[in-house]
């Protein structure tokens, strides 16, 4: 089957690295697996033998073919970005899984569409290897911003492998790689739209010191960075997701 450009299709077709990424899944008969972009069911015939149901969700209606013929799996023929997540509440699951071969150009909207209904246990994902390492990134390195802080509030991230260009058809200009996000077991209680709109104030330009970037609450902060060893010139990207939490909480202190 030709892949369309538009979509941004690359099918994966390396059984070794297909049956890599399926051994990552640790679900159960009371689990759910949530695929984005089956495609032809490469991936998807290894995911049903693990006995979790299998939901999938597939813009292109040409896949019908191939995954209408697989047990164990419902598929949803309609675009993931415009298709209502709540609705996965009637599977009465125990934990969510997900997981996705991502076109660079949709890989933060989906996981944000995600995160914005449901929060999977866990979720494995094939991703241009240039994403994978701003998802993972540490302070104080160039890949390090406001998505990976973004991410570190609900995960802990890890790249597990990169995948070659010719384990794909059509092969693709950049090789992938494949990360896990865990999800973690407690995280901070705070206004989640508020505390984002902080971080991505802090990063708005990342050349930039916080003292530029956070003028409205530099006088707040100041004595939290100074208290924790940091400098009047501190950029954002070398401040790790916990003390942008610390900055944070110090703002809405003074907000009250």
């Amino acid at each position: 089957m030709k892949a369309k450009k538009s979509l941004g299709q690359n099918f994966l077709k390396d059984e070794n690295v297909l049956a890599n990424i399926a051994n990552l899944f640790s679900s159960t008969k009371n689990d759910l697996i949530l695929e984005i972009g089956p495609g032809m069911g490469a991936l998807t015939k290894y995911l049903i033998q693990k006995k979790s149901l299998v939901v999938a969700y597939e813009i292109d209606e040409r896949m019908k073919e191939y995954l209408d013929k697989l047990d164990n799996l419902e598929v949803f023929y309609e675009d993931f970005l415009k298709c209502d997540l709540s609705l996965l509440k009637k599977y009465n699951y125990n934990n969510l899984y997900v997981t996705a071969n991502i076109p660079y150009y949709i890989t933060t909207p989906i996981i944000e569409h995600i995160l914005k209904n449901i929060l999977p246990k866990k979720m494995i994902l094939l991703v241009q290897k240039e994403v994978a390492l701003r998802f993972c990134a540490l302070p104080n390195t160039k890949d390090y911003g406001y998505f990976t802080v973004y991410l570190n509030h609900y995960f802990t991230c890890q790249k597990q492998f990169d995948v070659k260009p010719e384990c794909f058809e059509p092969i693709p200009k950049v090789t992938s790689s494949v990360i896990i996000l865990d999800l973690k077991e407690q995280r901070e209680n705070l206004d989640e739209k508020k505390f984002f709109n902080f971080v991505k104030l802090a990063f708005q330009q990342k050349r930039k010191t916080l003292k530029n970037n956070l003028k409205e609450y530099w006088f707040i902060i100041l004595p939290v960075l100074l208290d924790n060893g940091y400098n009047i010139n501190v950029r954002a990207e070398e401040l790790p997701y916990e003390m942008f939490v610390k900055l944070y909480k110090e703002v809405m202190k003074k907000e009250v």
